[in-house]
């Protein structure tokens, strides 16, 4: 059964590293929900955000396929309950709907929106939720003339207590020791 999945990508910041993950994708016909890239709590250790729909063992699949590339550092895979998650939204809308009084305004309150700019010809709405609550802002902003719409990638972070750094330090440790069993054995 296909489902939605969130998958945390760690690496370093390679050129081609994106174009890598997305042939791994292609491959199995996997389709990309969306993407968000960014640095992370990590020094030199950038996040790829990903959002997938396939299946629990496809993506289980997927993500052993990423982390066996040389500057993948590690692969999260979460389901839409183990993260807290956001995507922002920015609509650019017709000055002309504000001459029909304070309806506008009402919706952006309404969906706890905000307005960022206004000028003669426009005005520019930004919205910060998940994916169905922009889409439905959406709908009841077309009417006054969206001008302009974009929304960016899901950005995510765990309930999870054991983060990156946590991993990274247990790694480290587990080659400090490997390094110095092989320097006892000489």
């Amino acid at each position: 059964m296909r489902q939605e999945f969130t998958l945390s990508i760690f690496s370093e910041n390679h050129i081609g590293i994106l174009n890598e993950i997305t042939i791994i994708l292609t491959r199995r016909q996997i389709n990309i929900e969306s993407i968000t890239a960014s640095e992370s709590a990590v020094k030199g250790v950038h996040l790829l955000t990903l959002v997938v729909k396939t299946t629990p063992d496809m993506v289980r699949k997927i993500a052993r396929q990423i982390e066996k590339l040389i500057e993948v550092l590690k692969v999260f895979v979460h389901t839409s309950d183990q993260i807290i998650y956001q995507e922002i939204a920015l609509f650019k809308v017709s000055t002309k709907s504000m001459m029909s009084g304070n309806i506008l305004e009402t919706i952006v309150k309404d969906f706890n929106a905000r307005i960022l700019v206004v000028s003669p010809e426009y005005m520019v709405v930004e919205k910060t939720g998940h994916k169905s609550e922009i889409n439905e802002l959406l709908v009841h902003l077309e009417p006054f003339g969206v001008l302009q719409f974009a929304r960016s990638g899901r950005v995510a972070i765990t309930k999870q207590v054991k983060e990156l750094n946590v991993y990274l330090k247990e790694l480290d440790e587990a080659h400090r020791n490997k390094a110095e069993t092989i320097e006892t054995l000489k």
